[in-house]
């Protein structure tokens, strides 16, 4: 089979090839071809040194050099050109302590994680594949490259990257590999929370989100946090998580309903996600339950406590997960919100037609009371918006003061 390399990919290679270095691309890019999938990025391995790509090639930049990696800019875009090699021991469970360059595309190929992963391509040799990558990509099948525990003792983190695999591609996980994660699954223990979040974020992203089962199925979740282990035993319905939007904090939250709002952003912080993700998901825990009646005045109530984005994505969320005979309100409370918005009605502060500054011009002091003030005059709007006038509001403000003098 014939793979549609990049122009400036292309334009790499042949360089190579005409400076007697061999060079294929590799990995990621080469598995997605075969699957007719887009590749994300096409990176090339080698035989030529790091030195040697750099003086072949007018721009490149460092971006891995000690581990051979230069990254050659072309046409405005960076491919990262690595050199063949051999991985030393692996000490830490994570990163090999030294790296051996190969003239050898085999024995690079042999030190990657998976068969679908571990091959390479050029025009001029077409496919390589040692391994039988192309055989498991027809069989759907994620295995280990050689011995699977050797695998996952030389990088622990392969053992979640099989899993958000199996998600991302829907393909099954061979026996021998699904037993070594089983076995190596405490060395997780070794891999950082922020690597470990990208791959659980990725398997939720992806088209089989409900593969996070395979997580605690294969006993790996207490190495992950002991709180994020405890969310295992309220998890149900995952099938579900897919139906939602592929935004991080709407699957992170799919994934969490069923935990407290405190211990969901407790998960998220021991898993360095941004503060961002863990405001949007605390939210959604916390409110996904709450039935919005079917009522302007309250509708206008939700709506004002909540980013505009952030209200959409709740009532997305409820028409997930939230039963059947809420679903019928739930399509009035959509409704009529496009109307508030529609019409203008003032769901924010901010929109009020008198703000601090008049009450503040018309004598009144800042501070505690003139923000029960402008809160009293704000539930006013929410409840009837036909009041979000100056004049009115300033009276009512007026009666507010003699009421507390």
């Amino acid at each position: 089979m014939k793979i549609q390399v990049p122009d400036a990919a292309k334009r790499i290679i042949e360089q190579l090839n005409t400076n007697g270095f061999e060079a294929y691309v590799v990995g990621g890019c080469v598995r997605d071809s075969l699957l007719g999938r887009m590749p994300e990025d096409w990176d090339i391995t080698t035989s030529a040194k790091p030195e040697q790509v750099k003086e072949i090639f007018k721009r490149t930049v460092d971006t891995g050099i000690q581990h051979g990696t230069v990254t050659v800019l072309i046409d405005h875009e960076g491919y990262e050109v690595t050199t063949y090699r051999i991985d030393g021991e692996y000490e830490d469970g994570r990163h090999p302590k030294s790296v051996e360059f190969t003239g050898s595309l085999l024995e690079d190929l042999k030190r990657r994680d998976f068969t679908i992963n571990a091959m390479a391509y050029s025009d001029r040799e077409g496919l390589v594949d040692a391994f039988g990558g192309e055989m498991d990509l027809e069989r759907r099948t994620i295995r280990c490259v050689g011995n699977s525990l050797d695998r996952f003792t030389e990088d622990a983190l392969r053992i979640l990257r099989a899993i958000r695999f199996s998600a991302q591609l829907d393909f099954t996980l061979e026996e021998d590999t699904r037993a070594a994660i089983s076995l190596m699954a405490p060395n997780m223990g070794k891999v950082s929370k922020e690597r470990i979040q990208v791959e659980l974020t990725k398997l939720l992203l992806s088209g089989h989100p409900e593969r996070i089962k395979a997580v605690y199925d294969n006993g790996i979740a207490p190495y992950i946090s002991p709180h994020f282990k405890e969310a295992g035993r309220r998890l149900k319905e995952t099938e579900k998580i897919g139906n939602l939007p592929l935004k991080k904090h709407m699957r992170w939250s799919g994934f969490l309903r069923q935990e407290e709002p405190q211990d969901a952003v407790r998960i998220l912080k021991e898993l360095k996600l941004d503060n961002d993700t863990i405001h949007q998901t605390k939210t959604l825990v916390s409110f996904w339950k709450m039935e919005i009646p079917a009522d302007k005045p309250a509708i206008r109530h939700v709506m004002s406590g909540l980013s505009q984005e952030l209200f959409e994505d709740l009532l997305c969320f409820q028409k997930v997960f939230c039963p059947n005979p809420y679903q019928a309100q739930l399509t009035v409370v959509e409704q009529f919100s496009e109307e508030i918005l529609r019409a203008g009605d003032c769901i924010r502060l901010k929109d009020m037609a008198v703000t601090g500054r008049e009450l503040m011009d018309a004598g009144m002091k800042p501070g505690p009371e003139m923000g029960a003030v402008l809160n009293r005059l704000f539930q006013i709007v929410l409840n009837r918006p036909e009041c979000n006038n100056r004049e009115y509001l300033m009276k009512s403000a007026e009666h507010f003061l003699e009421e507390q003098a």
